[in-house]
């Protein structure tokens, strides 16, 4: 008897190839089996999922999540369980003084899986500016740490932003490059600087330090340090680093995502990896609303949907060294399952510029499925739930009247 049977949804997993109507069952936390036809009768509760799309767990690669120590983190279930997302990379919200408060109060009191990444600075993002002088960053602290929740912090988180580098320069990203080579974990790398204070060139001396399996955030970003050069082209570095393997993750977040940004990268032949939320507490009131949202974003880009779905399971899994666990419905594996619901309507979805994109198929969260246990979403971040902005009608012309 299976614990749990998704009945009639269209599944779509283009990691395993799978593609069409047919019911997952799960059996103790795990993929029991996928195959049409499977009678309700064989499982302990049955959930019609027709019409709904069944994916892989839905994974944001970059969020903040150190909920009640960072003002800014938002409560993981929030953003994940109850959002149709299971698990949330923490894109370095802490650093080595204050990282403990994840395994001791952040992941012990929720549903959601947290993979954290350690950011360089000490304190992390508890304060901002991060970095404010060449001792905001202790190498030794940051590889103890890193050692001693080996296997928990899946890489060290840097930011190229000011002050950090008018103080450091390229020191800091190449302390937070030694920390994660002597640790054995990934770079995770922030681009974009919102003061517009330093050389844009940067790009070009980071890019190289880069070693593949890192991970290159924001990159559709429209502040200085972003992968286009003046002219609006890619720098060649950029080809390079993704040729070599390194990721490129679209993180939107509320000052690093631009439509057009992003349009001239794609049509330059450079995709994105993995697209993600850089959620906070401020962004989801104002600009990142969800996940889901993000991938309705994407297919208003012009991406299909298993490309989105692609870019938000199977990819970040692998970019966060999770691919042989999460981000596939293989039988056999953790039974991490996000069921959304693609509508159809008129909406409008707005970069951090406040550009507008027309789309007319938004993706919203239906229930979600971690470890075999189910959730259902919240009501969503809008008064109205979880659709994008509705396109309002154009005002009817005032009739009559001598002119």
């Amino acid at each position: 008897m299976y614990d749990l049977l998704l009945k009639g949804g269209n599944v779509v997993d283009p990691s395993t190839g799978l593609a069409g109507t047919s019911d997952v069952a799960v059996q103790g936390g795990a993929i029991a089996r996928i195959a049409p036809n499977i009678g309700s009768a064989e499982a302990t509760r049955t959930i019609d999922a027709t019409g709904k799309i069944v994916a892989p767990g839905l994974i944001d690669v970059h969020a903040h999540v150190f909920d009640g120590i960072n003002r800014t983190g938002v409560h993981p279930d929030l953003a994940g369980v109850y959002a149709g997302v299971t698990t949330i990379v923490d894109a370095g919200s802490s650093g080595s003084a204050t990282f403990g408060g994840f395994p001791r109060h952040v992941i012990p009191n929720c549903q959601t899986e947290v993979i954290p990444f350690l950011h360089i600075c000490q304190t992390g993002l508890a304060t901002m500016p991060d970095i404010i002088a060449e001792s905001s960053i202790n190498l030794d602290d940051t590889l103890r740490v890193a050692d001693q929740y080996k296997g928990l912090i899946c890489g060290i988180k840097a930011r190229m932003v000011s002050p950090a580098l008018e103080i450091m320069g390229m020191k800091m990203p190449q302390l937070a490059k030694r920390a994660a080579r002597e640790s054995g974990i990934k770079l995770m790398v922030h681009i974009g600087d919102t003061e517009k204070r330093y050389d844009p060139t940067v790009i070009r001396s980071l890019l190289p330090l880069l070693e593949p399996g890192d991970i290159l955030t924001h990159y559709f970003t429209a502040n200085p340090g972003g992968v286009l050069d003046g002219n609006g082209k890619l720098v060649p570095e950029a080809y390079d680093a993704a040729s070599r393997g390194v990721w490129f993750d679209t993180a939107h977040g509320r000052m690093n995502f631009s439509f057009d940004v992003g349009r001239r990268i794609i049509d330059q032949g450079l995709l994105p990896h993995c697209i993600s939320t850089d959620l906070t507490v401020p962004g989801r009131l104002n600009t990142v609303h969800s996940m889901t949202e993000m991938m309705t974003r994407f297919l208003g880009l012009g991406f299909t949907l298993p490309q989105v779905v692609t870019m938000c399971t199977a990819n970040p899994a692998k970019a966060i060294g999770a691919g042989h666990r999460l981000g596939s419905l293989a039988v056999g594996r953790q039974a991490d399952i996000s069921v959304l619901e693609l509508r159809d309507g008129d909406w409008m979805v707005y970069d951090v510029l406040g550009a507008g994109l027309r789309v007319t198929k938004a993706v919203v969260p239906f229930l979600t499925v971690k470890r075999g246990r189910v959730f259902m979403p919240d009501w969503g971040p809008r008064p109205w739930g979880w659709e994008p902005d509705r396109v309002l009608p154009a005002a009817a012309p005032i009739r009559g009247g001598c002119c």
